[in-house]
């Protein structure tokens, strides 16, 4: 899995990087098909905006953050994140051969 860690009129510093880098890791714990994450960040007036796109295979998953500072930002992000890729790989297991089976051994 790549991360790539952008600026939007920011300049990304190595210690932000490296916090997104290990924030995201997490993610890839839960689910282990995640070809590549691009998070972008950036500054509107006074709020700090972290958006990521993940490349799933097949789909594209898109969640945004603002808050105060970028460090709350990007922690408002992975939450988000981790509910999305939570819910998809959700929907990729077969939860309705369980239900038949129970109703008809049940």
């Amino acid at each position: 899995m790549q991360i790539n860690v952008k600026g939007h009129q920011v300049e990304v510093t190595p210690a932000l990087r490296d916090y997104a880098n290990a924030k995201f890791e997490r993610i890839t714990r839960h689910f282990d098909h995640l070809h590549e994450f691009t998070i972008v960040l950036g500054v509107e007036k006074l709020l700090h905006k972290a958006e990521a796109t993940i490349q799933l295979s097949g789909k594209t998953l898109h969640a945004d953050a603002t808050a105060a500072d970028m460090y709350a930002a990007l922690d408002a992000l992975v939450d988000k994140v981790d509910v999305q890729v939570r819910k998809h790989k959700e929907k990729l297991t077969d939860h309705h051969a369980d239900a038949v089976r129970s109703a008809r051994y049940g």
